[in-house]
């Protein structure tokens, strides 16, 4: 399926290279400036198949229950205890060992309280998104393999721990393609500085480069900021629109005639999306359209400001938004960090599925909260004075809602400690299946042929947890 040609060499008779002429041909100041932010995958570094995939609008393997996904990534990884998985059981045993655990019991600081008709616990630092528990299936016998961040994150995003593979937003774009062909089709907003999982979580890999997913920056909110050199200073839109028919006449010339090169491709392929951009991505990144109300129901801060931008993306045909939001890594101070990050998220996570519900969106949008792994339910081994909780791969929670998805449920559970994952557990190819299977895939049939080998999202492993699909 989707054999892609070899790769080209340089021809040492041309005068001028295709890179070389490429290169020279500057292409505008613009253009250059917003190609480097679509990501090295798009501009070739690890480019391994050819760019000339399309982003036009494809059928799933069957009906989806989803057409679109905002994932609220936590990374960090939250602690299950003291958010989406009481146990009552700690407190019995506070600052005791517990049986085949290291370490003395830690109980959550916080109390947990039943919200909504199915009645799901909810800790008290997510008030506002407990009022949501209807909408949402509360998965929390999720484990993983590793208790490593790095790696831990990739493994999340991209179902492998040490290859480099497609992140789950890159094969749900090359499965389904774009609605806006004018705007990249899968993005990763960040605050600030990118994470270093962040760039291979968002890889393509070996699948074709325009499938990469791209790194915003959100620190500033102006789209002329947040986008950088959006428009070109030196060169109109129609001239600019010559120039790229006139190089990509060359290129296709050179790949007819002598050699088919899939990073020139690629780098073609961000070209033509930087163009496309300078009149999309003025609206799509302009908050101050929005009115004074829904800018107050997320709230005046960096996360509600990056996720009101994530449902306007999703509103103008984005398949696939990231919102990576950091601080969960609690090693002390659990319980003001914790009182922290949750009033962070709290408020604008459940505007955000209020405002899609308002719209008449989020039958069809999948929203997707949790981080890479849980934490220990025992004190942190450091001895700090304020405690933390240390790494647990063992047992964690998330939560999806929309899409497709059964609300008011929980599905699994961990064991009376809340320390490892015990009940109808879900391991992480399983979580990815489920995600799948919510847009419209079969996760084994949706493949990719590299040297012989059909490879997938779930490796060889993954079931789908069907109790969680409406």
């Amino acid at each position: 399926m989707n054999d892609h040609p070899p790769f080209g060499t340089e021809h040492d008779a041309l005068p001028l290279s295709r890179r070389a002429m490429l290169q020279r041909s500057g292409l505008g100041l613009g253009a250059l400036s917003l190609a480097t932010l679509l990501g090295e995958d798009l501009l070739g570094s690890q480019v391994q198949a050819a760019a000339t995939a399309s982003l036009v609008p494809k059928e799933p393997h069957f009906r989806a229950k989803a057409k679109r996904i905002i994932q609220i990534f936590a990374y960090g990884a939250p602690s299950q205890v003291d958010t989406w998985d009481p146990k009552p059981a700690l407190a019995k045993y506070a600052n005791q060992a517990l049986p085949d655990l290291r370490g003395k019991a830690f109980p959550s600081p916080f109390q947990f309280k039943k919200h909504g008709q199915s009645g799901i616990e909810v800790s008290e630092v997510f008030p506002k998104l407990g009022e949501h528990v209807d909408e949402m299936a509360v998965i929390r016998s999720l484990y993983t393999d590793i208790p490593a961040h790095e790696v831990a994150q990739i493994f999340m995003n991209t179902g492998s721990l040490r290859l480099s593979r497609p992140s789950l937003g890159s094969w749900l774009l090359y499965g389904l393609g774009s609605t806006n062909q004018n705007l990249p089709g899968f993005m990763a907003l960040r605050n600030g500085g990118a994470q270093p999982s962040m760039t291979e979580s968002c890889s393509a890999s070996f699948l074709p480069g325009v499938y990469a997913g791209t790194q915003i920056s959100t620190a500033k909110l102006k789209p002329d900021e947040i986008l950088e050199n959006l428009r070109n200073p030196f060169m109109g839109i129609k001239d600019q629109r010559k120039q790229l028919d006139f190089v990509s006449r060359l290129n296709s010339q050179h790949s007819a005639n002598l050699q088919h090169d899939a990073q020139l491709e690629a780098r073609l392929q961000a070209f033509e999306m930087a163009f496309k951009m300078q009149t999309e991505a003025t609206d799509a990144f302009d908050l101050a359209k929005e009115s004074t109300e829904t800018r107050e129901l997320y709230g005046d801060t960096s996360l509600g400001n990056q996720l009101l931008l994530a449902r306007r993306l999703v509103e103008r045909g984005v398949r696939v938004v990231q919102v990576w939001h950091g601080g969960w890594d609690m090693h002390n101070d659990l319980e003001g960090n914790m009182t922290k990050r949750g009033a962070e998220v709290d408020q604008p996570a459940a505007a955000l599925l209020s405002d899609l519900k308002a719209r008449g969106m989020l039958e069809d949008t999948l929203v997707l909260w949790g981080g890479e792994f849980g934490r220990t339910v025992t004190f942190d081994n450091n001895g700090n004075e304020k405690p933390g909780r240390d790494h647990n791969n063992k047992g964690f929670c998330c939560w999806m809602a929309g899409g497709g998805v059964k609300g008011g449920t929980v599905y699994g559970a961990t064991d009376e400690f809340g320390a490892s994952a015990a009940v109808d557990r879900v391991h992480v190819h399983d979580l990815h299946a489920t995600l799948l299977a919510l847009m419209g895939f079969d996760h084994t049939r949706l493949v990719y042929n590299v040297n012989g080998r059909d490879f997938r999202l779930t490796n060889v492993s993954g079931n789908v947890i069907k109790a969680v699909i409406a």
